[in-house]
C-alpha cells in the first residue's frame, strides 16, 4: 500500500470538498486517514493452528457472535455486525481464535458481506477439510445508513454452507438453530 500517495490523494479530496487541508484543523487529516485505511486494508498474519481430532469428536463446532467490520467496496464506508462461524470436525480441529481470525482476515479488505461470507466459507472449508462448513454474517451497512435511503439499524443477513451443513437437512437445520440462538 503507497501511504504517501493516499495522503496526497486525501489532500486532493479534501481541497476538492471546498475544504483548506492546510489548516490548523486539518494539516495531520491526510496522514491519519490514510494510515486508518492502511490499517483497515491490511489482514493481520497468523498461522492456521489445528489439532488432530484423536477423540472422533463429530458435532458442530460453532463460533458465535464474532465481531466484523469491514469497508464497502462502493462507498469506502464501513459495515459492521458480527459473524456465526461453525464446522462439523473431520481429522482435524482447529483452534477456535482461528475462526475470528479467517473472519478479520477477509474482512481488512474494500468488500462486499456476500463475497465476505464465501471467501470464509471457502477458506475454512479447502484449508481444514472438515465435513461442513457454515457462516452468516449479519452486518448494517452505513452507505445504507449515512446516504441514500438512510436507513438505520437495518442489518443485512448473508449466509454460506458447504458440505454436510448444506446437503444433509438435519445438519442445516442445527446449524441454524444454533445460530439463531445468538
Amino acid at each position: 500500500m503507497d501511504v504517501e500517495a493516499a495522503q496526497r490523494a486525501v489532500t486532493d479530496l479534501l481541497k476538492a470538498l471546498g475544504k483548506d487541508p492546510y489548516s490548523v484543523h486539518l494539516e495531520d487529516t491526510p496522514r491519519r486517514v490514510a494510515e486508518a485505511y492502511a490499517e483497515m486494508l491490511t489482514p493481520r498474519e497468523f498461522t492456521m493452528t489445528t489439532f488432530p481430532n484423536d477423540e472422533g469428536y463429530d458435532e458442530l463446532v460453532l463460533a458465535r457472535s464474532i465481531p466484523v467490520q469491514s469497508l464497502c467496496e462502493h462507498h469506502m464506508l464501513p459495515f459492521h455486525g458480527v459473524a456465526h462461524v461453525g464446522y462439523l470436525p473431520g481429522e482435524r480441529i482447529l483452534g477456535l481464535s482461528k475462526l475470528a481470525r479467517v473472519v478479520e482476515m477477509f474482512a481488512r479488505d474494500l468488500q462486499v458481506q456476500e463475497r465476505l461470507t464465501k471467501q470464509v466459507a471457502d477458506w475454512l472449508q479447502d484449508r481444514l477439510q472438515p465435513l461442513g462448513v457454515g457462516v452468516v454474517i449479519e452486518a448494517e451497512h452505513m452507505c445504507m445508513a449515512l446516504r441514500g435511503v438512510r436507513v438505520t439499524g437495518s442489518r443485512t443477513v448473508t449466509s454460506a454452507l458447504k458440505g454436510v451443513l448444506r446437503e444433509d437437512p438435519a445438519s442445516r437445520q442445527e446449524f441454524f438453530t444454533l445460530v439463531q440462538a445468538a
